[in-house]
Parts: structure tokens; sequence; C-alpha cells
């Protein structure tokens, strides 16, 4: 289900904890997952979280599914439906909102044809909005395919960023 390159990276995130503490291997275990899936994924329902790669996932670390499920559905990282090729998740909270965090929401959209929550016709990039990324000092701040933050996006900065995503 996940790759040998996939598992040998699970294998260490289960390196850094006890035997006896595998669940705490979860987070990282399914973050591998979805990385792989999403950059491997040729539609949208196969780059996101599926049942049969949660419990895969929650089998290979040697937790109860119903354990990592917790976990997938809690955090907003974990892609549980479908998203696009490049998904971007503005920091909306009161620090990048007073700095523009908003408006730099509404401008990806116009620019994108959509809304926050939709996902462009072609499948492309889906707008988000996010919680605190912990960089109030960088606002407005948005986040690609929760791997790569990126500071200060004004309209300059935020056409830059798209024109590189095409």
């Amino acid at each position: 289900m996940l790759s040998a390159e996939s598992l040998a990276k699970i294998d260490r995130e289960l390196a850094k904890y006890p035997a006896d503490q595998a669940r705490s291997a979860v987070m990282g275990a399914l973050r591998i997952a979805l990385t792989e899936r999403r950059e491997q994924g040729a539609t949208p329902e196969e780059r996101c979280l599926n049942s049969e790669v949660i419990e895969f996932v929650a089998n290979y670390i040697g937790i109860a599914p119903v354990a990592a499920y917790e976990v997938a559905t809690f955090y907003n990282m974990y892609d549980m439906k479908p998203v696009g090729k490049y998904k971007i998740t503005v920091c909306t909270n009161l620090p990048c909102a007073l700095r523009g965090g908003v408006n730099a929401a509404d401008y990806i959209g116009k620019k994108l044809g959509i809304h926050l929550g939709e996902t462009s016709a072609d499948g492309k990039f889906t707008l988000l909005e996010g919680e605190c990324m912990g960089a109030c000092g960088d606002a407005p701040v948005l986040l690609v395919n929760n791997h790569s933050m990126c500071s200060f996006m004004t309209p300059e900065a935020i056409d830059k960023k798209l024109a590189e995503l095409e």
C-alpha cells in the first residue's frame, strides 16, 4: 500500500520511541503516508487519506485503527477528502487578519476563481482557511501542502507563488 521508501521513513519514526509507545509515531506515519499519496496520486481521490491507508498505517505501527482515525480526523493537516494538487491554507486568525490574511485569502480566491473550502475546476488548487501557523510576525502567511510556509504574502508575493505552482 505504501512504498518501501515510505515504510523506511515510518520505521525511522518508530525508532524514536520505546517499543511500547509506538502510538507516539502515528502523526509522523500519517504525514508520511499522506505525502506519498499527494505526490503519487493521479486523481484527487488518490491524494488523500482513506480508511484503507489509515488502517494500514495503524496496523504497520502496531496500534488500533481507531487510534489512527482519532488523530487523522482531529488535525486539519491530514486530508480526509480529496483536495487539489496544491492545498493552499491561509491563516486568518486575528494577528494575520490584522495584517491582511483575509485579504490574501480573498485575493487568492479571485485569482483561482474559487472560494475558501473549494477546489479549482481543474483539480489543481484547493483554498482553505487555517488556524494559527505560529508565524504571526510574518503575516500574512500561507501553507502549501502542509510543508511550505510562505510569509509576507502581498498580492505580488501571491502572484509569484502561484506562478511557481503552475
